[in-house]
């Protein structure tokens, strides 16, 4: 958001508690915890942080369900299936946490982003699409 925040760009965040179990807390404490604990620092997102969703199995959010439609996966390992809570598990699910997906201003998703990719790839092609 410091680099294209006045661009026509934001970023919107998702909570998503499906990965280990990492994000147990309630929707009123997500900004607490970002700012506390992680990242901690004092961080306050400068972009919106909506309420936790599913992003996989039966009861996915439809707006990850068309995000997946549309963007192939792009990781080809599946993980530690110990550590998913969902069913059933699908060869397009999210692998884990801070995957990232790309969409143009008109809502078309354009890229998909496994969460070891470099920011400077996304960066790369924000500036693409800007």
């Amino acid at each position: 958001m410091e680099m294209f925040g006045n661009f026509n760009f934001t970023v919107l965040a998702f909570s998503c508690n499906q990965f280990g179990l990492q994000s147990p807390e309630v929707n009123h404490e997500t900004l607490s915890i970002l700012k506390h604990v992680r990242p901690g620092g004092g961080f306050v997102p400068k972009f919106p942080v909506f309420g936790k969703v599913k992003v996989n199995g039966l009861n996915e959010d439809p707006l990850f369900t068309y995000l997946k439609e549309s963007l192939p996966s792009v990781n080809p390992v599946i993980g530690d299936i110990n550590k998913f809570y969902w069913s059933p598990v699908k060869v397009s699910d999210i692998r884990w946490n801070f995957e990232k997906f790309l969409i143009t201003a008109n809502g078309i998703p354009f890229k998909r982003y496994e969460l070891h990719s470099p920011i400077e790839k996304v960066e790369k092609d924000i500036v693409e699409l800007l």
